[in-house]
């Protein structure tokens, strides 16, 4: 099968973050067991959702890990040109969700399944496709806690995300939470019988800001933009109807640190302010949503090298949003972005690849391969 043959097949499976992917995982499965590749299904806590594991080669020796995500964020929003979950092709327009972000590498790396099979490779390629990554990475701590059992310890990982087939070195660390403020309800002509759980939520609003603010000064790393940690609240929700006192309130807030800094620690101010209000009883919930550190690899390392000659391009020193990779790089693993299709694309309507960035891609892993039989 083409790499465009597979990313039809991946992008007819509506593999929404958060619901199950039997289906999408199956039909991997199935695909590498044609090669007599043997596949490990990871499933995770969920249960109704798994991350995959293969390796081509040798399993007695340290190899790499190529990484990607299953996942894609929905498609609710308004201006596709057709079904988001059917691959429609238009010149070298490949469009549908997740044709970037990230199945356009998924079926790039499936697409040179034939090849690394048939080659005499002296190391190992392993093949890591996790879950749920566009909710802050939750399904590839599973497979990262299962590693020392499915391989040697690599040399290192390619996460494919959408780089214009460009290595990056480096990008930032994210924690994200949800607070709940719980009051009392009660007619709004009486605002003296009941606890206003929206009015309480401005004072960890308010703590937010000013947090968000203060990052602004600093430290600062000249290598992302924006060069400082960042802090933003994303989502609010309170209230029934406007002559009810709400009784609940509900605020998502994340955190994105530079390289060096703890993002769990930059949400540590909004926290205490939420804790304050526990003296005037207003109730209040702390959910941890996600988390996963930075990404910091050095320009000298043998991974960079290895992708800089692999693309022909210098890496780029680092970008804001955030990956898998940094968790590689947090269990011993050296770990670089490196896929085809661009993130200005991703998650948002119309999406899609370029059949050359498919084949640039294919053409890279394949390249690869080579370099694992001498």
């Amino acid at each position: 099968m083409s790499a465009t043959d597979i990313l039809t097949a991946l992008v007819s499976f509506p593999s929404i973050v958060g619901t199950p992917n039997a289906g999408i995982v199956e039909w991997v499965r199935s695909y590498l067991e044609r090669f007599g590749i043997p596949v490990h299904i990871l499933p995770g806590p969920e249960s109704d959702r798994a991350n995959l594991f293969a390796s081509i080669g040798p399993s007695d020796k340290a190899g790499y890990i190529l990484s990607g995500h299953m996942d894609v964020v929905p498609a609710h929003e308004a201006g596709w040109s057709s079904d988001p979950f059917a691959l429609r092709r238009d010149g070298e327009k490949l469009f549908g969700r997740g044709t970037s972000d990230m199945k356009g590498f998924l079926a790039a790396v499936l697409a040179a399944v034939p090849a690394l099979v048939a080659s005499p490779l002296t190391r190992p390629i392993h093949l890591a496709f996790s879950y749920d990554e566009e909710a802050g990475c939750r399904g590839v701590p599973h497979l990262l806690a299962r590693l020392p059992e499915l391989c040697v310890a690599p040399l290192g990982a390619v996460i494919g995300e959408p780089s214009d087939m460009r290595p990056i070195l480096a990008h930032k660390g994210k924690a994200a939470a949800r607070i709940t403020l719980r009051g009392r309800s009660g007619h709004s002509s009486r605002p003296d019988l009941g606890l206003n759980a929206v009015h309480a939520m401005a004072t960890v609003l308010q703590a937010a800001v000013s947090a968000a603010q203060d990052l602004a000064s600093g430290p600062f790393d000249p290598t992302f933009e924006p060069p400082y940690s960042s802090l933003q609240v994303g989502l609010i929700q309170g209230g029934q109807a406007l002559n009810i006192i709400p009784d609940r309130c509900n605020l998502d807030i994340e955190a994105r640190a530079i390289a060096g800094v703890d993002p769990a620690t930059l949400l540590a101010p909004i926290q205490a302010a939420a804790e304050v209000l526990r003296a005037s009883g207003i109730g209040v919930e702390w959910e941890d949503l996600s988390a996963y550190p930075a990404l910091s690899l050095a320009r000298h390392t043998a991974l960079a090298g290895l992708l800089t000659e692999l693309t022909d391009q210098e890496p780029l020193a680092a970008v804001s949003y955030g990956t898998e990779a940094g968790l590689f790089q947090a269990a011993g693993v050296d770990a670089i972005i490196c896929g085809p299709g661009d993130i200005g694309r991703a998650h948002k309507p119309d999406e899609y690849i370029l059949a050359t960035e498919l084949s640039a891609c294919q053409s890279m892993i394949e390249a690869l391969g080579k370099r694992c039989c001498a």
